[in-house]
């Protein structure tokens, strides 16, 4: 595509040194930015002549924006109940004083579905993706000196249909998007000069608004050019000569930096691109939970007064993606994070939440040593992607679908929602990955989202890639399948999801009141629903297992490799469900961020880039049971031996399994304190945790969570309050379930909480602890005052608490207020280490040539990093061979295998070194890989021969949606034996 704008290169004249160091708070300040979230009014459903300014709308609820019109729903309904049909917004304003003569914009930051818009009674026009943020141009359509009515009419129907085409959009979907319908994102009210810098708005304006970039990295050094490319449009009626000057501010304030640069003349209507170079120094790296961030200041003058300044808060970063392998400031990352889902939903809120709220969510996910979050299917909101880059947390950003790879009107519109996506977006640091179908895409439509990726944002450092795209050599930049451990030499390959296992919180384990033994529950449509109704013993452990998968094959380990993975989901998700109740329960931490005790394993596992802390201890559960019994007790350490003592007397050392679970059996209970204590190879003590019993239950303990700035009265900040139940010492009882009651008075919304139960208590008053704790959330009123919120339960003391809502101006409907003003990026995990990430623990021995007992002309498939490729036998036992010769003998010790049908098929197999037998046995089932330990033998070749037939049972029975059983890795059950050898990838190892 030809480029719409003209480039031009502006000399940069460098300021002085000596001058007295400037803050952003002395910059100039041309263009002004309100908040447009408060004072609207909603009808839920539809009517006739809402449009109109004259209609009257006193019955209708007052609400701040953010605010989907089926909020109750969400966690209370099933997703395929959630509530759709039409909504109605209105709000009266008055534009602020001068804005005569001015250019008057509005943002939303987007809606749920389709929505029409209305000023003054006259249509301003249409957004239907129900995805990304859109404007509107207002200028010549607002009364200057009087009222102003805005309406929208939105309409959020599974079915809904783009007007122009009649095409469904493809991720409108029942299963994945849960539907909070109307206005669910921000809205925001600009007032420009009439040359002033343009939008990342491109549906809207067909602008792409500024780009900052780094580039020349010396990341040791600490230094990197910055790039600044301005688009700036002249909408007066005469040609303007303009100069643009940047500044740099660190998270301070402090300027940093300030660029002069040549003068450009831009036509009346026209566009043109101007840009700067700033070499900077002192750099501090955006990194994993690092979120250093600048303010970038763009200033547009003529005559040398500001006409308009922009900030935008990016942060700067070096990427690669090859070698199997993602780097982040010349140092290995191995992915690992959670799949999320893209609206982030909470109960009775779904994604109506303060930025704050982002924040304390997304942290979490660093916390637990989360580097990465995948959000599904959809382009997460401006909040998120924002919030990610303050608690530093990288992002993979879908465009919009569900599953499939369309080619009629649905894949434009895939395309479109990509470019709008990535235009606005592409200044957001913690943005690693674009991610172009939540399954494989065909070469040519990958090639088409490559394309947006380098028109719109070349120089941003992010991979271009989609779920699966195991062979695509020429477009995709990052691959991976669900479920399944991927390996590559080329492009970094990470699980999409892995570990869909699901678990409520209340269960502890089959123990512990009420009881739950592992797996209890119904099946999923006629399949065991085993996984999908476990505890939280087995859900931690689990979470350990199958991380195992992917860290064996980590960076280090040979010259293939697996980038990672991320788990699925993080929190509790309203979207489809296989357990009991009528809600995903996959997260590690519940719908109200309470964590599960897999939160804690993750923390322990994932504390590395690569290779982790091996001070990582977690004791799994809690000690308070009944006398008598007797449970296995587990712990997750990084250490490499785990001793568990019993008030001061050793139980001996737990069995090691998948390099991080340590079980001890049949610990016969009895109170006091359980102690994990674990060592190194050398018997070194690295960490110990300890659980202690708890007393009987006494009274109950309220702890408020707030925003920075304190509980702000707008109309939608919210405060979260944790109720436990405690005994006579304070510490909590860790099996207490009993039912809290609470009221609350002063200028608030009760928004409640959730729990195992009737409708799932949502906006209950009264609801149970479970493992002791319970959360809830309260909504603060446009309003200001005292709150008080009491807290009472049968037989124990209660106890209040009290908030003071402060005050929110607001001037004729907008305010200069907005709640992420105040939120910095999260420094906690320090800046990128030094040195390397992983230690080399094997060496992959190069294949110099192949022969087979038969169908030799594949033979070269079974090592040519192409997963999708193999190399099988004719069916006969004797001809069931293959052998590899290496150009010079090689100490040989291991060798990895994925095998045909992975996932069901064992083939016994016997493997030689030379002619010296050095494995015999049957390999096992897998979710990829199997690495089979040999008798340490040089030579310059190794055979791997069948020797009997192949058994086929499914190992892992994992089930879709649909209620069928995942094809990966599956074998058709064959009606008679048979004696296959079919190995898609062989890697031989020496190891170190």
């Amino acid at each position: 595509m030809q480029k719409r704008h003209l480039l031009i290169t502006l000399l940069v004249m460098m300021g002085m040194a000596g001058v007295k160091q400037v803050t952003a708070q002395e910059l100039p300040t041309a263009r002004a930015k309100y908040n447009f979230n408060i004072g609207w009014k909603l009808l839920s459903g539809d009517t006739t002549g809402a449009e109109k300014p004259e209609f009257n709308d006193a019955a209708w609820k007052s609400v701040t924006l953010p605010h989907a019109f089926n909020e109750d729903d969400a966690f209370s309904k099933d997703i395929h109940d959630l509530g759709v049909g039409i909504s109605w917004y209105r709000k009266k304003f008055r534009v602020p004083a001068g804005s005569a003569g001015k250019k008057l914009f509005l943002e939303f930051e987007g809606i749920r579905q389709g929505g029409e818009f209305y000023l003054n009674g006259k249509s301003i026009g249409l957004s239907e993706n129900g995805i990304m943020a859109f404007g509107f141009d207002i200028t010549d359509k607002v009364n200057l000196d009087g009222d102003n009515e805005i309406a929208a009419r939105i309409d959020n129907r599974w079915d809904y249909r783009e007007k122009a085409t009649n095409s469904q959009f493809q991720w409108n979907n029942a299963n994945f998007y849960a539907n909070y319908g109307g206005i669910n994102k921000n809205v925001n009210l600009y007032v420009t000069d009439k040359l002033y810098q343009t939008f990342p708005l491109y549906s809207s304006f067909k602008t792409t608004g500024t780009y900052i970039y780094p580039h020349d990295f010396d990341v040791k050094a600490r230094k990197a050019t910055i790039t600044v490319e301005a688009e700036v449009k002249n909408d007066n009626t005469s040609p303007q000569t303009v100069q643009l000057e940047v500044s740099v501010a660190d998270r301070d304030g402090k300027i940093i930096k300030t660029v002069t640069a040549g003068k450009a003349t831009i036509a009346a209507g026209q566009m043109q691109v101007l840009k700067a170079d700033l070499p900077l120094t002192n750099l501090n790296f955006w990194s994993w939970g690092y979120g250093y961030l600048y303010d970038v200041y763009t200033t547009l003058k003529v005559n040398g007064k500001a006409v308009d300044v922009v900030k935008t808060r990016t942060g700067f970063r070096k990427t690669e993606f090859a070698n199997g392998m993602v780097t982040l400031n010349d140092r290995v990352l191995q992915m690992h994070g959670y799949a999320q889902r893209s609206t982030n939903e909470w109960p009775a809120l779904g994604s109506d939440v303060p930025a704050w709220i982002s924040d304390y969510s997304n942290g979490l996910m660093v916390e637990s040593n989360g580097n990465l979050v995948r959000w599904m299917h959809v382009t997460p909101s401006k909040q998120d992607v924002e919030s990610c880059d303050r608690v530093g947390l990288i992002q993979a950003m879908p465009a919009g679908d569900a599953e499939g790879d369309p080619k009629d009107r649905r894949w434009q519109q895939r395309l479109e929602v990509m470019r709008d996506a990535i235009v606005y977006n592409r200044n957001n640091p913690s943005i690693l990955f674009y991610e172009s179908g939540n399954k494989g895409v065909i070469e040519e439509h990958m090639k088409d989202m490559k394309a947006i990726r380098d028109e719109f944002d070349p120089h941003g450092g992010r991979a271009s890639g989609s779920r699966e795209m195991l062979d695509n050599k020429t477009n995709a930049e990052y691959g991976g399948e669900m479920l399944y451990i991927n390996k590559s030499a080329r492009i970094p390959f990470w699980a999409m999801e892995y570990s869909r296992d699901e678990a409520l919180r209340k269960y502890w384990d089959e123990f512990s009141p009420p009881y739950h033994k592992n797996g209890d529950g119904p099946k999923y449509k006629q399949e065991s629903g085993f996984n999908y109704n476990r505890n939280q013993d087995s859900h931690a452990v689990e979470n350990a297992v199958r991380w195992y998968d992917y860290w064996r094959e980590r960076p280090g380990t040979g010259k293939r490799v697996s980038s990672g993975g991320v788990n699925i989901v993080f929190s509790d998700s309203n979207t489809h469900f296989r357990g009991t109740e009528n809600y995903r329960r996959s997260g590690e931490v519940d719908a109200l961020r309470i964590p599960k005790d897999g939160y804690y394993t993750h923390k322990v596992i994932w504390d590395g880039w690569v290779d982790p802390n091996k001070k990582g201890i977690h004791l799994v559960g809690h000690w308070n049971y009944k006398a008598g019994t007797q449970k296995d007790v587990y712990v997750i350490s990084t250490g490499d031996r785990v001793q568990l003592q019993l008030n001061g007397k050793s139980l001996g050392y737990g069995e090691q399994s998948n390099q991080f679970v340590f079980t001890f059996k049949n610990v016969s209970y009895q109170p006091g304190e359980l102690k994990a204590i674990s060592f190194d190879k050398a018997g070194v003590k690295l960490n110990e945790e300890t659980l202690r019993t708890a007393g009987e239950p006494a009274a109950l303990k309220l702890t408020p969570h707030v925003g920075p700035t304190g509980l702000m009265a707008d109309g939608s900040d919210i405060a979260l309050v944790d109720v436990e139940v405690v005994d006579a010492k304070g510490q909590r009882c860790p099996t207490a379930l009993n039912m809290v009651n609470f009221t609350v008075s002063g200028p608030a919304e009760w928004r409640g909480g959730l729990a195992q139960g009737p409708g799932n208590y949502i906006l209950d008053k009264s609801l149970p602890v479970e493992c002791g704790v319970n959360r809830v959330i309260i909504r603060s009123l446009p309003q200001a005052g005292t709150i008080k919120i009491e807290a009472n339960a049968n037989g124990l003391k209660g106890t209040a608490l009290t908030l003071t809502s402060k005050p929110v101006q607001v001037n004729n409907g907008i305010t200069s207020y907005f709640s992420s003003a105040a939120l910095k990026g999260s420094l906690q995990r320090g800046p990128t280490p030094a040195g390397p990430s992983y230690t080399v623990s094997r060496e992959a021995i190069g294949i110099a040539s192949v022969t087979a007992g038969s169908h030799l002309d594949s033979a070269k498939a079974s090592f040519d990093d192409n997963e999708l490729s193999n190399w099988k036998s004719d069916g006969k036992v004797e001809n069931g061979w293959i052998k590899y010769t290496f150009a010079k003998p090689e100490l040989i010790n291991e060798v990895t295998m994925k095998l045909e049908n992975w996932r069901n098929r064992k083939y016994p197999i016997r493997i030689k070194v030379d002619n010296q037998v050095v494995f015999t046995g049957e390999t096992t089932q897998s979710l990829g890989y199997v690495t089979l330990p040999l008798k340490p033998v040089t030579g310059k070749t190794l055979t791997v021969e069948l020797i009997g037939a192949n058994t086929d049972k499914d190992g892992f029975g994992l089930v879709e949606v649909t209620g069928k059983k995942d094809a990966g890795g599956m074998a058709i059950p064959a009606k008679k034996s048979t004696a296959i050898l079919a190995i898609n990838e062989i890697e031989i190892y020496h190891k170190l």
